[in-house]
């Protein structure tokens, strides 16, 4: 954004240019702009830096609130220990611990994208050359960086003070996550994956029948919906076994979980 948007308008008078012979260059150069903007009557009217600026901090604030989302039902269950300075105890329930800092950064989403589109609402009725309806840029604009820079603090904060509950988290997990492992275990052997599909389905859909967990079936129960489960069946109920199974780039194991983070760090480290 910032190469493109760093072009130098001035010289381009009200819309047509100017008729004194202004080096534009110069001026540019002068005032540490890359460039000048190459048409007058498009520079003085051009707000699609702001308009660009808003869409990504609105796209910004959604990753947010989909990682606020997440660790709000983590809290919920939970699974994780929300700061005091990031939380506030219930007006009703003593136990409770109410996640207000991850409620807040998802609730700016909704205002951030309201402020992308408002603004291009205004952009499209507007003919060329400068309109007075163009100064209601300033307000949204100001306010969308005041607000990712507190988002971000905010967002920060959260992460490094929070604390997992590895006790909590395993009691979440349930057997039934493992469907596709049992599903694996067959095309491991030969079977295409949109028969072992249903086949893995079957075993879910006999589980809940008997009113079982699907890790309780037996093999003789397995076997009786397809005859290709062998006895190494059973190790498919493995919660650590199913998680470092998922060794491509952007899986679950946990050498590739420490690649993602090494790759964030490097990249960050170029900002």
């Amino acid at each position: 954004l910032i190469p493109r948007a760093n072009r130098c308008p001035l010289g381009s008078g009200a819309l047509a240019g100017n008729a004194f012979g202004v080096d534009r260059e110069f001026l540019a150069a002068e005032l540490g702009f890359d460039s000048v903007t190459p048409n007058s009557l498009d520079s003085v009217c051009d707000r699609d830096f702001v308009a660009e600026f808003l869409m990504w901090h609105a796209l910004m604030l959604t990753h947010l609130s989909q990682f606020a989302e997440d660790l709000i039902i983590t809290n919920m269950l939970k699974g994780v220990e929300m700061d005091d300075a990031y939380a506030t105890g219930s007006s009703l329930m003593p136990q409770k611990k109410n996640p207000d800092a991850l409620e807040l950064l998802r609730g700016k989403a909704g205002m951030a994208l309201g402020k992308a589109v408002g603004f291009t609402a205004t952009l499209k009725g507007l003919p060329r050359a400068y309109n007075k309806d163009l100064q209601e840029d300033k307000v949204p604009l100001f306010e969308a960086v005041d607000t990712v820079k507190d988002c971000l603090a905010i967002a920060t904060g959260v992460i490094c003070t929070m604390r997992p509950q590895p006790k909590n988290l395993m009691k979440a997990l349930c057997p039934e996550m493992l469907a596709t492992d049992l599903a694996d275990y067959l095309v491991r052997k030969g079977v295409p994956f949109r028969e072992t599909h249903h086949i893995s389905g079957a075993c879910v859909r006999l589980a809940e029948e008997s009113e079982v967990s699907i890790d309780t079936l037996t093999l003789e129960q397995l076997q009786n919906i397809d005859s290709r489960f062998e006895e190494d069946v059973m190790k498919v109920w493995d919660y650590e076994v199913s998680v470092e199974r998922k060794s491509s780039i952007g899986g679950t194991a946990k050498a590739s979980v420490k690649k993602q983070i090494d790759d964030c760090i490097a990249f960050a480290k170029t900002l």
